[in-house]
């Protein structure tokens, strides 16, 4: 020890200053020294060990997730229900993936052959239903890295757009370059009726945003290690990538599949030959078509069946009635109203909406068939004079009549949005 302290002493001797913060010998009590005549005074060696005890905490939050922490599927859904009005199936095969998810990484402690896959999710759901939402509540239960990609911008190599191995870069992202950590992620692909294929046929020109973008996703949703751009972008021969393992990574695909109804439709019509054909098709809810999805439906619309085949769980989200709609208005924590009234208090001003408003919003986006995303924009058109006068007036508090929102909605054009 005495040794170490009259090292320590000739460090202090010899150098003036500190070669992080620049501080000289008086302001500090020793220096550290290290190769190539660098050194560190004691006070940024401090931080610098606080800053590396902090970084592996946090990782090891997103690697070492006990049992015990893993929330269980009705608890997941309860969570989900505080955000997202209805869609109980939705839910229940949302719930479970991410909980059987979580057993598949504790797997590696397991002493048996037995391996269990993972099981992609694909769900269908008219525009304005609620999957992304789903997809952005859940991700702030999770103990993974979550990423929320579109692939309306994903192109075949090559070509004006984003490569595939991108959707893994916004996973790295989120994991801080973790790749160990990124390796665990859950990745929801949005839009992903967006990539289909112009018919059941395979294509006979190059399909660069459709059939060709769903093979290359193969690699990713079956799982391999794919070379990834750390920053996004096109690959070039100089670049450093990564390495990432997809076989973990859990993928949730979501999509209107505008028009599939007729697929389904068709199908069901054709499906049983006999005398029950027409009582079976009597059954059928017209109103809900998606409830009768099937595989054969989603390749029909234009997903190649190799995809279809590693998208093994598939659900739906109900169409929304009158009843959702004014419940979504209102009651889950980030409602559009409560945001509202949350946005004029910030002012000092109170919100009130009377009843009649609200039915009168929920009858408009029902009639222009916006789904839930026409309740915001039908309130906004609603209080935006409103919005801009009232910061600068003295009145502290704004009573929205049906008398003063008809008046509104009737002076734009909204009623152009109207669909026969």
């Amino acid at each position: 020890m005495p040794c170490l302290y009259y090292a320590i002493y000739i460090m202090a001797k010899t150098f003036k200053n500190c070669s992080f913060c620049g501080r000289t010998e008086s302001k500090v009590d020793f220096f550290i020294m290290g190769q190539n005549g660098a050194h560190i005074c004691n006070e940024c060696a401090l931080q610098a060990a606080e800053i590396v005890k902090e970084n592996s905490i946090s990782k090891s939050k997103l690697l070492n997730v006990k049992k015990e922490d893993v929330p269980k599927p009705v608890e997941i859904k309860e969570f989900l229900d505080q955000y997202v009005i209805g869609q109980e199936e939705a839910k229940k095969y949302l719930s479970v993936a991410v909980y059987n998810h979580y057993k598949r990484l504790m797997q590696e402690n397991t002493n048996d052959d037995v391996e269990i896959e993972k099981s992609n999710i694909i769900m269908v759901g008219y525009t304005g239903t609620g999957k992304t939402l789903l997809a952005r509540t859940i991700a702030k239960k999770l103990h993974v890295p979550f990423a929320i990609v579109d692939a309306t911008v994903l192109t075949e190599a090559g070509y004006v757009g984003e490569d595939i191995e991108s959707i893994l870069t916004r996973l790295l992202q989120v994991a801080d370059y973790d790749v160990k950590a990124a390796e665990r992620g859950i990745v929801f692909i949005d839009e992903i009726d967006k990539i289909a294929r112009k018919g059941d046929n395979p294509s006979i020109t190059r399909d660069v945003s459709g059939e060709g973008v769903q093979q290359g996703l193969l690699k990713l949703l079956e799982g391999s290690v794919v070379l990834v751009p750390p920053q996004g972008g096109r690959k070039h021969p100089d670049q450093k990538m990564i390495a990432v393992n997809t076989q973990n990574i859990l993928f949730i695909c979501g999509g209107a599949f505008d028009g599939i109804e007729k697929k389904i439709a068709s199908r069901l019509n054709t499906r049983v030959v006999g005398y029950n054909s027409i009582l079976d098709n009597e059954q059928v809810d017209k109103n809900n078509m998606l409830q009768y999805i099937a595989p054969q439906d989603l390749k029909a619309f234009g997903l190649i069946p190799e995809i279809i085949g590693r998208l093994p769980i598939l659900t739906y989200l109900e169409p929304l009635d009158h009843s959702a709609l004014r419940r979504i208005l209102t009651e889950p924590k980030n409602s559009i109203v409560k945001q509202y009234i949350k946005l004029f208090g910030m002012d000092q001003i109170e919100l009130v909406f009377e009843d009649d408003v609200l039915n009168y919003i929920v009858d408009k986006a029902m009639e222009f068939k916006l789904g839930a995303r026409g309740l915001r924009s039908i309130t906004e058109t609603i209080i935006m004079d409103k919005m801009y006068e009232m910061p600068t007036k003295k009145e502290k508090k704004l009573i929205v009549d049906l008398e003063y929102a008809k008046s509104k909605i009737e002076k734009t054009n909204f009623n152009r949005l109207k669909i026969a």
